[in-house]
C-alpha cells in the first residue's frame, strides 16, 4: 500500500494543470444503456480495494446499469486525474487531500464514501526493543518520507508520551520490505499500515511491535483510505454516483462476510500482476481487515464529520496547511445508500 506522503508532491505538482481539463471532468459515457465509469486506484491492488473486485466480480455493477473499468494511477495521482474528469472515481487518503482542498485553485473532487472506518497505520518496530510506545522511539532510528504531516504526527506522539523527538535518528525511506529491513537492522522503525505490512511481517516470521498513532491521540484516527467522486460528476449524476456507491456496498459487504472467497476473488481480478503466488497473504491479509471495512458503524462508507474536521483542524492549529479549512471540507454522506 502506498504511502499517503509519497502521493503529496504530486498532486500538489500537478493541481495548476487541472483546469484546462475541467470541461470534460462530469462526462460518463453511456454505452448501450450502461453508464461508463472509471475507478482510479491510489496503488496497485491490496485488501483495501477487495469491495471493488468483488462487485466487478458478482455483476453488482452491471446490475447497477454500470460498466466500471478499475485503472491505476497515473503518475499525477489519482486525486489529480479523478478533479480532471479522467476518472469519475479515485482512491486517495485525508491527510493527502489537505494539499487539494487549501490551494488556491481546489482539486474538484469530494471524498463520498470510507473505505476503511480507522486509521490502521502505526509504526513498527523489532520487538523487545522498546519502540512498543512512541517515547521509545528515542535513540532509535526512524525511516522518514520526510514529509511535514508525517514528522509532525510523529514528533506529536512521541512528546505526548513524554519522549523527545530531537533524540530520534530521522534517515530517508527507501524501504520496499518492512519486515526485511528490520531484520536486517537497516532500520529500526517504519510507518506502516497493519493490515498489509504488519500481517506479512507475521508470515515472514518476524517478532515485532507496533502502536497504532490514533491510540495515543484520537486526532489521528483520520480517515484513509477514502473512495473520491469528481464535483462535476456528483452533482451531473447523482443517481448514478448513488448506484456506483450502492453497488459498492455490496462487494464490501460480502468481503466483510465472506472473506477467504473474497480474497480469492481479488487475486483472480488483479490484472497487474502485483499479487500473483500472493494468495497466502491476501487471505491472511483479508480476514484481518475484513471486520475494518464497517467496524463499529452500521452504513458502510459513512464519514464521522467531527472526526474529520478535527484532524483538518489540527493540520491548521500546527501551521500544516496554509490556510483553515472550515468544518464540512471535502466529503458528503449524501451520496451514502
Amino acid at each position: 500500500m502506498k504511502s499517503a506522503f509519497q502521493k503529496l508532491g504530486a498532486l500538489l505538482l500537478c493541481a495548476a494543470m487541472l483546469f484546462s481539463l475541467a470541461a470534460c471532468a462530469g462526462n460518463a459515457a453511456k454505452d448501450g444503456g450502461m453508464t461508463e465509469i472509471t475507478l482510479s486506484l491510489d496503488w496497485t491492488p491490496n485488501t483495501n480495494h477487495t469491495g471493488i473486485y468483488v462487485a466487478l466480480a458478482k455483476g453488482y455493477f452491471e446490475d447497477a446499469g454500470l460498466s466500471v473499468t478499475v485503472v491505476q494511477p497515473p503518475e499525477t495521482g489519482a486525486a489529480a486525474m479523478c478533479a480532471a474528469g479522467q476518472a469519475q472515481f479515485a482512491i486517495d487518503a485525508q491527510d493527502t487531500l489537505a494539499a487539494a482542498f487549501v490551494s488556491d485553485e481546489p482539486l474538484g473532487v469530494t471524498a463520498v464514501a470510507a473505505l476503511l472506518q480507522h486509521n490502521t497505520s502505526g509504526i513498527i518496530s523489532r520487538a523487545g526493543e522498546g519502540m512498543d510506545r512512541p517515547k521509545g522511539l528515542e535513540g532509535h532510528t526512524y525511516s522518514t518520507w520526510n514529509s511535514p504531516i508525517e514528522l509532525a504526527t510523529l514528533k506529536a506522539v512521541v512528546e505526548q508520551d513524554g519522549g523527545d523527538f530531537s533524540k530520534v535518528n530521522l534517515i530517508p525511506n527507501t524501504i520496499t520490505d518492512e519486515a526485511g529491513a528490520l531484520r536486517e537492522h537497516l532500520t529500526d522503525a517504519v510507518w506502516v499500515f497493519y493490515g498489509w505490512s504488519c500481517i506479512s511481517a507475521e508470515l515472514s516470521g518476524l517478532d515485532f511491535d507496533f502502536f497504532y498513532f490514533k491510540d495515543i491521540d484520537p486526532v489521528f484516527d483520520y480517515y484513509t483510505p477514502v473512495l473520491i467522486a469528481n464535483n462535476s460528476f456528483l452533482e451531473e449524476h447523482p443517481d448514478e454516483a448513488k448506484a456506483f456507491l450502492a453497488a459498492l456496498k455490496q462487494g464490501y459487504e460480502y468481503a466483510i462476510d465472506h472473506p477467504e472467497e473474497a480474497a480469492q476473488i481479488l487475486v483472480d481480478g488483479d490484472t497487474t500482476g502485483s499479487l500473483r503466488d500472493s494468495l497466502e497473504l491476501v487471505t491472511a491479509s483479508q480476514k484481518w481487515i475484513s471486520p475494518q471495512y464497517k467496524a463499529e458503524v452500521e452504513q458502510w462508507g459513512y464519514i464521522d464529520p467531527a472526526r474529520w474536521d478535527a484532524f483538518y483542524a489540527w493540520l491548521w492549529d500546527n501551521g500544516l496547511v496554509e490556510k483553515e479549512l472550515p468544518a464540512g471540507t471535502g466529503y458528503s454522506n449524501a451520496y451514502l445508500s
